[in-house]
């Protein structure tokens, strides 16, 4: 054989290994470290951008991180008794935290949805050993939500030893995404906003709260979709999955957030898209909402500015939804190139929002907040 036709190696096995992707002992390890990624022109306006973090480079998406934590926490505590079931309400993303979970520590899982779940969500959590249950009516007042919650209970009365995690109040939702702040403050060194989805609230109030001790300065946006009553407008039917909210979860910090947005079905499919074609990376719809503000802000705030937004998961399960064009012809979604700049209102009840539109205004507006000190700094202290 001719030896100068063989490959010559002149790097030690060690040196083949700089830079190479972390092995991992257990599918735990496999969560967090996730990437930033620049965000810039043709998506923004020239010499504007965000830097966007990539939490759909985890396992399962960016609630792996609550999932894992919150079994952990409540294991700790003994709350949840070795090999008892977790029994839990979700659309989609937490389902496959909590699939990871189980089969990290030894739980059967069992999930509650409604007929939103993308069939690919639902084959995957079967394929893990999920148990998939979906509830076939929505509640009257409190939409597929509450119907998926009530299921829940009954659940839990049928299985005397389950534990479900209650991800819109559980305090330690809150508490897992310290990682995920600290991560962003090694990778950027310096933000001066955060663009953020708000659903149940975990990951807006974990991450913020850790980046306002670093950056006291810190603007918040949170991003909600039309429909949703977390920041006070009406509930109304929602397509949009993963942001959003028929109920009140008690994880979202108000004082927090210096503004609010609220974006529109159609316009989250246009910057999803937008998104994937320009810059290759891009998700759903909280990557679409969250995107389109942050590309607003990169375009108001100093050119100076650093804007981190978070991106919770990534584009694959959106292929039959979002990303088909007969499901969004279907649902009346294509065409629908957001304005330049979103509407703004004064105050969140001061109309109901069909479009994507702004309120610097940011209350509580449960029952509880309305009852404990309607017109008292209560009420009003959590405007920033």
């Amino acid at each position: 054989m001719n030896s100068s036709l063989m490959p010559s190696f002149t790097l030690a096995p060690a040196q083949l290994l700089t830079g190479a992707t972390r092995r991992a002992h257990t599918p735990a390890s496999l969560v967090g470290d996730t990437p930033v990624l620049w965000v810039g022109e043709p998506f923004t306006v020239a010499g504007r951008g965000f830097w966007a973090k990539l939490e759909g480079h985890n396992p399962g998406g960016i609630k792996d991180r609550t999932a894992l934590h919150m079994v952990e926490r409540a294991r700790e505590r003994g709350d949840l008794q070795p090999g008892a079931r977790i029994v839990e309400s979700t659309s989609g993303t937490l389902g496959l935290g909590l699939a990871l979970a189980g089969i990290v520590y030894g739980h059967p899982v069992t999930v509650v949805t409604d007929p939103g779940m993308e069939p690919l969500v639902s084959g995957l959590l079967t394929a893990y050993g999920v148990d998939v249950q979906t509830v076939t009516e929505p509640h009257p007042v409190g939409g597929w939500q509450q119907a998926r919650r009530d299921r829940v209970a009954e659940l839990l009365s049928a299985y005397p030893d389950a534990w479900c995690p209650d991800q819109y109040h559980n305090p330690d939702n809150v508490s897992a995404y310290a990682g995920l702040a600290r991560e962003l403050v090694a990778q950027l060194g310096r933000i001066d906003a955060l663009v953020v989805s708000v659903g149940t609230g975990g990951h807006s109030a974990g991450v913020a709260s850790i980046l306002r001790g670093f950056f006291p300065s810190l603007k918040v946006v949170g991003v909600d979709t039309t429909g949703s009553t977390i920041f006070g407008q009406q509930a109304a039917p929602r397509l949009m999955r993963g942001l959003g909210s028929s109920i009140y979860p008690r994880n979202v910090d108000y004082t927090l957030f210096d503004e609010v947005h609220w974006v529109a079905a159609g316009e989250a499919v246009w910057s999803a898209r937008a998104l994937a074609r320009s810059r290759y990376a891009s998700g759903g719809w909280s990557v679409g909402a969250v995107a389109l503000v942050a590309r607003h802000l990169s375009a108001t705030l100093p050119a100076e500015a650093r804007i981190a937004a978070v991106f919770p998961d990534g584009p694959h399960r959106y292929a039959g939804t979002v990303f088909d064009d007969a499901w969004c012809q279907e649902h009346q979604l294509l065409g629908c190139e957001p304005a330049d700049d979103p509407d703004q209102i004064a105050h969140p009840d001061e109309r109901t929002v069909t479009r994507w539109t702004k309120c610097a205004t940011v209350l509580d507006p449960s029952p509880d907040a309305r009852t404990v000190g309607a017109g008292t700094a209560s009420m009003t202290g959590a405007a920033r």
